[in-house]
């Protein structure tokens, strides 16, 4: 149970990069997916999840799969306080497909800027895909699990709380970034299980 526990306290700090907010009122695709991106930090609106998000999205930034990707982003746009901004950058668009890296201010994920794909379907430019970080901090990542622990909500004992975070510590940065971008808790759960 505790894994279970500590996989869902990481799924929260992790939930960040999954609330996107609604509208494209840009003409040009550079400054649609900008604004997609920018405002993907302060949604509160559940129904942006399938309109900004492709399913692939939600499975990874959830770590869930088909319906519950969708209820668990849905949950999150509500529940969640997210980032205060994502600054869009680099943006490269061929046809269909983009790219884009999106600096966050504020929230779980403050201080690191990810890599992010995005397709277009019809109309609307879509999140599709964390690829990576261009910017990792990994002290301020581990400030914000620190955080996370502290609320009594998530009930994570005093001492698995400290043995996850030293070995969230431990891990090299590629390993930390992984760990966060794998779209499965399953890496989670082994440092908890290891903690216990």
């Amino acid at each position: 149970m505790l894994k279970r526990r500590f996989a869902l306290t990481c799924l929260l700090v992790f939930s960040a990069l999954s609330v996107v907010a609604c509208g494209n009122s840009g003409n040009s695709d550079e400054s649609q997916i900008e604004e997609a991106i920018e405002a993907s930090a302060t949604s509160t609106d559940p129904a942006d999840c399938t309109k900004l998000e492709t399913q692939r999205f939600m499975e990874q930034t959830t770590q869930s799969e088909g319906a519950e990707a969708v209820a668990r982003c849905e949950k999150q746009a509500t529940e969640e306080k997210g980032s205060e901004a994502a600054t869009a950058s680099n943006i490269e668009v061929e046809g269909s497909k983009a790219t884009a890296d999106a600096a966050i201010s504020g929230g779980s994920f403050d201080g690191q800027t990810v890599e992010v794909a995005l397709v277009k379907e019809g109309n609307q430019w879509k999140l599709d895909e964390l690829t990576g970080f261009a910017k990792f901090d990994t002290a301020k990542l581990i400030e914000a699990f620190e955080k996370t622990f502290a609320d009594p909500s998530n009930r994570v004992s005093k001492s698995l709380a400290s043995c996850l975070l030293e070995s969230l510590e431990a891990d090299s940065e590629e390993e930390f970034e992984g760990l966060m971008l794998s779209g499965s808790a399953k890496g989670f759960e082994e440092i908890a299980e290891a903690c216990q």
